[in-house]
């Protein structure tokens, strides 16, 4: 009987040991086609081996993978599906709940996003990615205060932390407090001179706030080092248009759909330019032209349109 029961009992170990062993060199095999396949930018093929391996084996690195993956391709709602299962598996791992909070960023459900990064400040509340995240939650509900004290915080923990000063300055400036907006700008400034996103914005307030040349000096330097700012070339007809400069106005959307012909913000701005001007037929024309290169756009284009004609409102903002 003794001999009997090792000799099966034997073989079912035996049988086991061996399954696990082709499953653990199976999932390895998916695991690193998979990498490999999302290297070369071949990530439907890798999403499938992520898939499949994770089938065989939650494992931390390829769960992230494959919720990388998925936000890649546009799969919100598969990656937090993954994201939510990695909280279960990891829940005091700060990265996992910061990639969730990131995922609903992308999905504007910024009341779940709010709970994530809470969750991740309680964790550690020295992660000063964990406060910029929370703000930009609290700015997708409209809490401009409770943004500015989690940016406060954040600068708090890293006085260099340069994203947080530039999203500060513009929430600042949402709240229209422009001396405070510009002091967080030129700390920015005062490191790296030349830092684009912080001088447009300067470039926007001194412009808003009566500097109006000195604006348009900030915009013009930043169109100096990047000619394809569409934002720089917006603010700058914008002040123009708004001190009737329209000519002016026209020649600096003319220069800028010289260099990028396919955009169709550019053609909807100068659109709107030409008619206040009073040319209606070269505005119609660059508003087609706007429909033509961006077709979903066109209810957009249609309604500003529609407010256009009323030939009393300037502002874009």
């Amino acid at each position: 009987m003794g001999l009997l029961s090792s000799l099966f009992g034997g073989n079912k170990k035996d049988e086991s040991n061996e399954q696990e062993k082709q499953e653990k060199k199976n999932f390895e095999i998916l695991k690193y086609d998979g990498i490999r396949a999302r290297n070369i930018h071949q990530l439907p093929y890798a999403i499938k081996c992520f898939e499949e391996a994770t089938a065989l084996k939650e494992d931390t690195e390829t769960m992230e993978l494959l919720a990388a993956s998925y936000i890649q391709t546009g799969k919100t709602d598969e990656a937090r599906t993954v994201y939510n299962r990695l909280t279960e598996l990891e829940p005091e791992n700060t990265k996992i709940l910061l990639s969730l909070a990131g995922v609903c960023f992308i999905q504007e459900d910024y009341s779940t996003m709010k709970e994530v990064c809470n969750k991740a400040i309680a964790i550690d509340d020295k992660n000063k990615a964990a406060f910029y995240l929370a703000a930009k939650a609290a700015m997708g509900i409209k809490d401009y205060i409770q943004a500015i004290v989690m940016l406060t915080k954040a600068i708090a923990i890293d006085e260099d932390f340069k994203d947080a000063y530039q999203l500060r300055a513009e929430v600042l400036w949402s709240m229209r407090q422009a001396k405070e907006a510009i002091d967080d700008l030129d700390v920015i400034l005062s490191k790296e001179s030349d830092d684009e996103d912080a001088l447009v914005l300067k470039g926007e307030i001194c412009a808003a706030t009566g500097k109006q040349e000195e604006g348009i000096s900030y915009l013009d330097k930043v169109l100096s080092v990047n000619p394809f700012n569409e934002k720089a070339y917006i603010i700058k007809g914008t002040v123009l248009l708004e001190n009737k400069e329209f000519d002016k106005a026209i020649a600096v959307y003319d220069e800028a759909l010289e260099l990028s012909p396919e955009n169709a913000k550019l053609y909807q701005e100068r659109g709107r330019v030409k008619l206040l001007k009073g040319d209606k037929d070269g505005s119609v024309e660059d508003l087609k032209k706007a429909i033509e290169l961006n077709p979903e756009s066109e209810n957009l284009i249609n309604g500003n349109y529609n407010n256009f004609s009323q030939e009393n409102k300037v502002g874009i903002y």
